[in-house]
């Protein structure tokens, strides 16, 4: 994937990588494409083979016979197999769960069941939990026990729907969700949402945007992560499950059709350049603007985030005269910042841009602007 300068589509973009698992293949993916990577998980994955209320959910369900057993994930399905079969219960497992009714949410689900040497009843062809929840609701459940393997966090009212129709839920969390390894990690990234200093942030699941938010509250900057995400700093989900958690606070995201980290980031690939990539001719230079960097001539030029928020603003208008109080409304988040940071900014970003520092020009009295015909 390429620009129309030959450069990474992603070159410029500081990108905020929120997810647990799978979050160094993540990363190296945004970094192939140019992307600079702000790494901070927001949560912690809890080992199956290590959690005690997993083993304590798994014995409870083979307690008594399973009249129904829902695999919701393939990893999840795996995972609770393989921590089984490490306490000593995989046998057990895999007799109760061939003498039930075993249920797989989508084809991942399904390989996962089949591998361990079980055959579904029903399996819809998406990822769905409606469409098993449906299946279900069709069925007389008073009385009937049903595990849920869950992942991550359990899906909202799958469980409730079954209890209200008679039936006996056992939830097993496999890959439960706790705090993260490094928590300043995440108030950093927080801090940097506030300062646009990142233009994307990628998330993989609800509790990790959940626990993004929480972290925001506790800093006190809640309202302003909501308004960095309605405004400059684009949030990606891996899915609309995901993205669940920014609906209800009203910021809108964007996910890919399918629900893989590939998927994801060619997501972010495309969006972050559609949004924040302009392109400028100054009569003997063509350039390009494009997050933190300017590609002229050949060249990428990476700059620090101030200034690379100031040549952004002056990029929005081209050609057209900023003045200081413009362009501390449009860069700084604390709205007691001093006019002086503007001429701090403006020196360097012009030390930054090197040869190409006459590109910014000063208007006397008025502002400053780019060197192109607006």
């Amino acid at each position: 994937m390429e620009t129309g300068t030959g450069a990474a589509p992603l070159v410029g973009f500081t990108i905020g990588v929120t997810a647990a698992r799978r979050r160094d293949e993540l990363a190296a993916l945004l970094r192939d494409l140019g992307a600079k990577v702000v790494d901070a998980p927001t949560v912690r994955i809890v080992s199956p083979a290590d959690d005690p209320i997993l083993r304590r959910a798994t014995e409870r369900a083979l307690d008594r016979r399973l009249d129904y057993v829902v695999a919701t994930t393939g990893v999840g399905w795996r995972g609770w197999f393989g921590a089984a079969e490490g306490w000593g219960r995989g046998a057990r497992l895999a007799g109760a769960c061939r003498a039930a009714v075993v249920l797989g949410c989508g084809p991942k689900a399904t390989t996962a069941v089949r591998a361990s040497g079980l055959r579904e009843v029903y399996s819809p062809g998406s990822d769905s939990r409606g469409e098993v929840l449906a299946w279900l609701l069709e069925r007389d459940l008073r009385g009937r026990r049903i595990a849920v393997q869950e992942h991550g966090a359990p899906a909202q009212g799958f469980a409730d729907r079954l209890r209200e129709r008679g039936a006996e839920v056992v939830e097993i969390p496999v890959f439960r969700w706790g705090p993260p390894d490094d928590p300043g990690a995440v108030r950093r990234l927080v801090e940097q949402t506030v300062r646009h200093e990142v233009h994307a942030l990628a998330f993989t699941s609800a509790p990790a945007i959940g626990a993004f938010l929480e972290t925001a509250a506790a800093a006190g900057r809640h309202a302003e992560v909501l308004a960095a995400l309605r405004a400059d700093v684009l949030p990606v989900c891996i899915g609309p499950v995901c993205a669940r958690p920014l609906a209800d606070v009203g910021v809108e995201s964007v996910w890919p059709e399918r629900g893989r980290i590939g998927s994801l980031v060619r997501t972010i690939a495309e969006a972050l350049p559609a949004r924040a990539r302009r392109e400028l001719d100054t009569g003997t230079r063509r350039l390009v603007v494009q997050g933190n960097a300017v590609l002229v001539d050949g060249r990428t030029i990476w700059l620090p985030p101030v200034p690379g928020a100031v040549l952004r603003a002056l990029a929005e208008k081209p050609g057209w005269v900023l003045g200081r109080p413009e362009l501390l409304r449009r860069v700084w988040a604390d709205p007691g910042t001093d006019e002086h940071a503007v001429e701090a900014a403006i020196a360097r970003l012009r030390a930054a841009l090197g040869p190409y520092a006459d590109l910014v020009l000063t208007v006397t009295k008025r502002g400053y602007r780019l060197a192109v015909d607006p």
